[in-house]
């Protein structure tokens, strides 16, 4: 009988990665705290309609990538391929929005069916942070001196640019894409197929097109910045004010434009060059009008998302990583005869009361020099040795596996003191 394979797109994340993850997982969660945001957690399913409604019903996601199904009750249900939406949803159902300030984040697994490649998923996962209630530029400066903290923690600043648009109000975008229709209209032959597809549907979205001729025809379309409305050119010029005053550099890109139906004004990227076409790793912008379009008031909100998936590629490659991210377990205990193992577990059990390091114990037997070999595997900084020998005397050895001192022989009760965190062996 054929063996049963993992989804194509949808990746196991197997022990020997889970560090890594939980690592940029841990990192982010400790910097958003640092910052007021409190976590919310949303279903992975929805209604269809939150997504058509929000994202746009014709943009790729919506027309093209979405897991749709109908339930028994004949319901359009989705797997949601975003978290802006349902974190929005979630808010006005709740109440957690009208005439308040909110700064939230979330995590979880997002689904869109693309072809599959190296940093772009069928099930991927996000970071997301979503913030409402503020209208002017301090809070879009606020999310990106996080995200620059965030690498800095991460070690990965010098391998990330930060990208700066304004899509302006709706009524400048509206005028600008009559021009740009017209402008593409007399130009339609130089156009590849997916900008004439869009061309009727999504024109802002050509913008952004990867393919070098349509980039070329482009310089010669009109200037989106000059359609754009006063009060957001103010505000974008506030925002760029700030992060030269804080010291983050910025690149204005004309056309960044986003995927995505909903954002109007400020936009940004954090893009690397470090992992070929998969090259931004965090992205967002405002989206102001959003609450209102999914049936609420009117209300100012700006946020943005990471790809794990992505960001652990650049951390792999570009980061200044931990040593402990290398280890399975900081004390392995190696137990030799039924006494010794059961005194083995009654010490590990005190230990984890008094030491805070990972402690892993032996018990799938085996000789001295097997043990002796998983301990060396693991990663374990020392290894706690326990025969018979040891009960008679009261003691336990002590092997350190990363450094040259010598083996030594413990108290039972003075462990826990040996290994304290002022211990020279667990010096990072």
């Amino acid at each position: 009988m054929a063996k049963i394979k993992a989804i194509r797109g949808m990746n196991d994340i197997l022990p020997e990665q889970t560090p890594l993850w939980q690592y940029l997982e841990e990192s982010t969660r400790s910097i958003l705290s640092s910052y007021g945001y409190s976590e919310i957690r949303t279903p992975i399913v929805e209604s269809t309609d939150l997504f058509c409604r929000s994202i746009g019903e014709v943009t790729d996601i919506v027309e093209k990538e979405m897991y749709t199904f109908d339930d028994r009750n004949g319901e359009s249900l989705t797997l949601r391929p975003e978290g802006t939406a349902s974190c929005v949803r979630a808010c006005e159902e709740h109440g957690l929005i009208f005439n308040q300030v909110q700064r939230l984040w979330y995590t979880g697994p997002m689904f869109r069916y693309e072809r599959p490649q190296k940093g772009r998923y069928r099930q991927f996962h996000q970071i997301g942070v979503e913030t409402f209630g503020m209208v002017g530029p301090d809070i879009d400066t606020e999310l990106l001196l996080l995200t620059a903290r965030l690498w800095k923690k991460l070690g990965i600043d010098h391998a990330v640019t930060l990208q700066l648009n304004t899509l302006g109000s709706s009524e400048a975008r509206a005028y600008y894409r009559d021009q740009l229709v017209a402008y593409l209209t007399d130009h339609v032959d130089q156009l590849d197929e997916d900008s004439k597809r869009r061309l009727t549907t999504n024109p802002l979205r050509i913008l952004d097109s990867k393919n070098p001729q349509v980039q070329a025809l482009l310089e010669g379309a009109p200037d989106f910045h000059a359609c754009l409305d006063d009060e957001s050119l103010k505000h974008f010029d506030q925002l760029k004010r700030n992060l030269e005053s804080l010291g983050i550099p910025y690149e204005v890109n004309p056309r960044l434009v986003r995927g995505l139906d909903y954002y109007g004004r400020t936009v940004f990227e954090w893009v690397t060059d470090k992992l070929g076409a998969q090259g931004t790793v965090c992205a967002g912008g405002r989206y102001d009008g959003l609450v209102e379009q999914l049936g609420g008031r009117a209300t100012p909100a700006v946020g943005f998302a990471m790809g794990a998936e992505r960001l652990i590629l650049l951390l792999e490659a570009e980061g200044s990583l931990p040593d402990r991210l290398k280890r399975q377990t900081d004390i392995f205990i190696a137990a030799l005869g039924d006494a010794a193992e059961q005194k083995a577990l009654s010490l590990a059990e005190n230990l984890r009361d008094l030491v805070s390091w990972r402690l892993t114990l032996d018990c799938s037997g085996g000789s001295f020099k097997s043990k002796m070999k998983k301990a060396d595997r693991s990663g374990a900084r020392v290894a706690l040795i326990l025969g018979d020998s040891e009960l008679e005397q009261g003691v336990v050895a002590l092997k350190p596996l990363r450094t040259q001192d010598e083996q030594e022989l413990v108290p039972f009760d003075k462990i826990a003191a040996v290994l304290s965190a002022e211990h020279r062996y667990f010096k990072e």
